[in-house]
C-alpha cells in the first residue's frame, strides 16, 4: 500500500508538473486547475507513503528521480523539447543516486 501511495503521489506530481507547462503562465483556466489540484494531491499521497512507514530520503528519491525521468520523456515526446546528451547523463545520476540510497539502506 505505501508504494501505491508513492506511486499516486508521482502521477500527480507529473500531472501538475505538465500542466504547469501548459497552463501558459497560469492563463489558461484548466491547466491552471490541474496544476493546484495536482500539487495538493501529490503532497498527499506523498505525505500517506510517509505515515505508513516509507523513509522520507528513499520516497522523496524515488519520487524526484522518476518524476524528472518521465517529465523529460514527456517534454521530449510531446512537447517538442530536445534533450542533450549531457541532460540524459544527469538524469542518469539521479536515477543512480536514489539506487544507492535505496540499496545503502539495505540489510
Amino acid at each position: 500500500m505505501t508504494f501505491l501511495f508513492l506511486l499516486l503521489a508521482i502521477v500527480s506530481e507529473i500531472s501538475a508538473t505538465i500542466s504547469l507547462k501548459l497552463s501558459e503562465g497560469f492563463s489558461k483556466v484548466i491547466p491552471s486547475i490541474i496544476v493546484v489540484i495536482g500539487y495538493c494531491a501529490a503532497f498527499f499521497f506523498l505525505s500517506q507513503a510517509l505515515k505508513r512507514g516509507m523513509a522520507i530520503g528513499v520516497a522523496y528519491g524515488i519520487w524526484s528521480a522518476i518524476g524528472v525521468a518521465a517529465v523529460a520523456a514527456i517534454g521530449v515526446l510531446f512537447l517538442d523539447e530536445k534533450l542533450t546528451l549531457v541532460q540524459v547523463g544527469g538524469i542518469a545520476l539521479v536515477i543512480l543516486g536514489v539506487l544507492a540510497l535505496e540499496l545503502g539502506g539495505a540489510h
